[in-house]
């Protein structure tokens, strides 16, 4: 996944400034969109980066742009920032939003051509991912006025077909796209090649769950106990998903995720 990964030192830390949030369990303080966080640095560094959830921020912990901020810094502006630059700040952040949604996309098409089952459409995909990264090399003004969504819905399409394609044979008791699992108690499930497309599955207990070639994209994972449980071949599953839950060392991940340092 490579280009994918943040890389803080490249940024200007747009996600720390172009993002909002209000005061909550996730958040110590309130912050407006295009405001600098307060524990922001001169150098762009979190003052309190490894001190992140005994602060009170531990919603900055789940957050991950996929590359996105140092792209637009480093490329979309050529190296400029909002500080130096102020004329830039409001284009900068604006374009961040934009970013991150096509470096999404770019993840989950290049995890579709590591499936070796679903080769039919991996033609398709490779088109995509090349068409997705041409659109991650414009200019800002071109990056404004890209209909998203619509990209979005191309994209999904051909993994919509991965995913049936990699989970074939499971069955209609196997499709649980959009289910309200939230506070499910799922300890020990078999929940293998089941679809949790979209899935609400906030402080449910997946506990020693089988996971595996479970479709977990857009599935919400926040306060989801997955000490155990079994996702090391989860398709679309992202390290945002990850972050957002809890887990353990016997918690089996994909290669390309890693383990959240706040996991027990």
């Amino acid at each position: 996944m490579s280009g994918l990964r943040a890389d803080c030192a490249s940024c200007s830390g747009l996600c720390c400034v172009a993002l909002p949030f209000g005061r909550s369990a996730d958040f110590a303080v309130d912050k407006d969109a295009g405001t600098p966080c307060v524990n922001l640095r001169d150098d762009f560094r979190c003052a309190i980066h490894s001190r992140l959830r005994e602060r009170g921020f531990p919603g900055c912990t789940v957050f991950d742009c996929f590359g996105a901020g140092q792209q637009v810094t480093q490329v979309t502006f050529a190296g400029r920032d909002w500080r130096d630059d102020p004329g830039v700040a409001e284009p900068m952040f604006a374009v961040f939003a934009v970013m991150r949604q096509l470096h999404e996309l770019l993840w989950y098409l290049t995890e579709t051509l590591s499936l070796v089952a679903a080769g039919p459409v991996h033609e398709d995909a490779r088109r995509l991912l090349h068409q997705t990264r041409a659109l991650t090399g414009g200019g800002a003004e071109e990056l404004l006025a890209l209909d998203v969504s619509e990209h979005r819905a191309h994209v999904n399409a051909v993994l919509l077909r991965a995913s049936d394609l990699v989970r074939a044979g499971a069955g209609r008791r196997k499709d649980r796209r959009g289910a309200n699992l939230m506070g499910a108690r799922l300890k020990g499930a078999d929940l293998h090649k089941t679809s949790l497309r979209g899935a609400y599955l906030i402080g449910a207990d997946l506990r020693g769950a089988d996971l595996s070639l479970a479709d977990l994209i857009g599935a919400d994972l926040r306060g989801a106990n997955l000490a155990g449980a079994d996702l090391g071949t989860s398709l679309f599953l992202t390290q945002p998903q990850v972050n957002a839950a809890t887990g353990d060392a016997a918690t089996t991940l994909p290669p390309a995720l890693e383990r959240p340092r706040h996991w027990f």
